[in-house]
């Protein structure tokens, strides 16, 4: 989308709203016209929605090993078959994992297939190292043997027990289960010594520096060696980590709340945050947020749409905190839109951690609505997982965003799905499909096509009777 068509969206819905405020009828016609609209263009859409799926599942499939890991990367600018790269990750693994339920759910392959799949990976994941119950962070995607060189490199690779890895491989392995109950025994098996106390610092009110009540973002197995950092702030990926403990019961709920809304207001960082201080059980809660072209929104870390968004694929944060965690997700998305169309005057919008164009990975962000100082830029790439992540919250300027993309810089492959990221401003396009950033787009397209097929896990146990009450607690300053 344009950024005249930007404004003439923006200007039909102001109109929208004016209607609202005049006679009954005059608002019930306008109410249910918008509402048919929207239907039709919900059902109009889906055919190519159901394309992208299944070329995006494609693309797993070619990452997926004959030993059963979805790999990290591949390169599909080449003829024939993308060769998977060598190593994968925690996260990856769950990428293929929840990929493959979906595709079953949605009909792109049978019940029989999928269970077969979900087994084969199963049996890897069992294969593969552990230390105190969790992952270690790259494995050999052909044999599951534990890297200890960087493949294109040989540079050494340090064991790590990544917290917020393990948590998109535990997302995957619970959502197997759910598919599958012949293999809940054995994934039960799996997550049983999976304690996510082991990353918790245990807070303290009165010394909140060395006892933050958060989690570590890791620990070095060869020494033990924690990360010198929490992950502190709450509007990040991590935070799946932290209810999957929450619902569990490994970590406290007081943990959610040792998060931060925004930085400390005497902390530096992005912006001067508005916002009071509230008190939740022992912890003293700095209630704050972000101000963002008149949108009111509490920040992530470095301002990208996966810290906000890959979370909701699977907890139905918007529909079990609407007042706040709603909110934000809303309002994060139209910062993301504003910035693309007009801040930067770009045409098109989406910016999250990708593959750079022309070579290499790197974070990309909307620096404003990130908390960091020096935090992530957009630079001009637009990630399309991004756009799939907004769907929940502006489908019909998704969609044409991503239309967009693929006509003005062919940045779909016809087979293969969206390649990773585009530089608008030169026209480069990434050779190359990541496993999971094709995981996201699979999994919100899944969410789009069938709503809730990948969330039934996140639905009930401590996810009901924990998870669910405490986010509607939950009172943003927005």
């Amino acid at each position: 989308m344009d950024r005249r068509s930007f404004l003439t969206a923006a200007g039909a819905g102001a109109a929208a709203l004016t209607l609202a405020s005049g006679p009954a009828s005059a608002a019930t016609a306008a109410g249910a016209a918008t509402a048919r609209s929207s239907l039709s263009a919900h059902t109009s859409d889906t055919p190519l929605l159901r394309k992208w799926f299944r070329d995006t599942f494609r693309s797993i499939e070619a990452l997926t090993t004959d030993f059963g890991l979805t790999a990290d990367k591949a390169d599909i600018s080449r003829p024939g078959t993308p060769v998977p790269s060598r190593q994968t990750s925690p996260t990856n693994i769950g990428c293929g994992l929840w990929s493959t339920v979906a595709a079953a759910g949605l009909g792109v392959i049978g019940r029989a297939d999928m269970r077969r799949r979900l087994a084969r990976t199963v049996a890897a994941v069992e294969k593969l190292e552990r230390h105190h119950g969790f992952w270690l962070n790259w494995y050999d995607a052909y044999d599951g043997s534990t890297l200890t060189r960087w493949p294109d490199s040989g540079d050494p690779v340090r064991p790590f027990l990544s917290s917020v890895d393990n948590a998109w491989l535990v997302t995957g392995l619970r959502i197997a289960a759910d598919a599958d109950p012949s293999l809940r025994p054995r994934v039960a098996r799996l997550l049983a010594t999976a304690d996510w106390s082991y990353y918790y610092t245990p807070y303290d009110p009165a010394d909140t520096a060395r006892h933050p009540g958060q989690l570590r973002g890791g620990f070095w197995t060869d020494n033990g060696e924690p990360t010198g950092h929490h992950y502190g702030a709450l509007n990040t990926e991590p935070r799946m980590a932290s209810y999957l403990g929450i619902a569990d019961g490994s970590l406290p709920e007081e943990h959610y709340w040792c998060m931060y809304r925004t930085m400390l207001p005497e902390w530096e960082q992005e912006q001067a945050p508005g916002g009071a201080y509230t008190q939740v059980g022992r912890v003293r809660v700095w209630n704050g947020h972000y101000s963002h072209r008149g949108h009111d929104l509490v920040p992530t870390w470095g301002g990208s749409m996966f810290e906000a968004l890959m979370v909701p694929l699977f907890v139905p944060e918007p529909e079990w905190s609407p007042r706040a965690w709603g909110t934000t997700h809303d309002r994060y998305v139209r910062s993301q839109i504003e910035h693309g169309l007009i801040e930067e005057k770009y045409g098109y919008w989406g910016f999250s951690p990708a593959s750079i164009p022309e070579g290499g990975y790197r974070e990309y962000g909307v620096d404003a609505i990130g908390m960091q100082v020096d935090g992530y830029n957009s630079l001009g790439v637009v990630t399309p997982h991004a756009s799939f992540l907004a769907l929940p919250h502006a489908r019909g300027e998704a969609i044409a965003n991503l239309k967009a993309l693929d006509r003005d810089f062919g940045a779909y492959h016809d087979g293969y799905g969206f390649r990773d990221s585009v530089n608008v401003r030169t026209g480069r396009v990434s050779d190359f499909v990541l496993a999971l950033d094709q995981g996201m787009i699979a999994a919100a397209l899944a969410q789009q096509l069938s709503p809730g097929l990948l969330q039934r896990p996140f639905r009930t146990g401590g996810f009901a009777s924990r998870v669910r009450p405490m986010l509607a607690k939950e009172r943003f300053s927005i």
